[in-house]
């Protein structure tokens, strides 16, 4: 189970009281009625879904009930950050080494299963 740190309680708190709600940081059109119909789609539906480190946001649905983001390696699913919604997009000064960290725990996991079956 993941233990997800919510920014407005200050808690680590189970997964299964979050909600995640996509990319984080996706600037809204200062129009929505003189934009293209193209333009509509590419902001609405649209999205990066990159491997590896991402910025997203989150709802402590069964907590505060508050919006927040974090900082999340998709590839461990390991959180390396949470912060308020509301603030600019957070740097990770690590995200290289968060990286390199995941992909090992990656690999460790892989042998240790592997082993396991033999």
């Amino acid at each position: 189970m993941l233990l997800i740190h919510c920014p407005y309680c200050e808690e680590d708190r189970s997964e299964l009281e979050f909600h995640g709600a996509g990319e984080a940081h996706i600037v809204r059109p200062h129009n929505m009625a003189d934009i293209s119909d193209e333009e509509f789609a590419e902001y609405f539906f649209m999205r990066n879904n990159e491997k590896g480190v991402t910025w997203e946001r989150w709802r402590h649905l069964h907590g505060c009930g508050r919006f927040f983001n974090a900082v999340r390696d998709t590839v461990s699913d390991r959180f390396l950050m949470t912060y308020k919604a509301g603030l600019a997009k957070q740097a990770v000064a690590s995200a290289e080494q968060a990286k390199a960290i995941a992909e090992e725990k990656t690999v460790e996991t892989y042998e240790a299963t592997e082993g396991d079956a033999r």
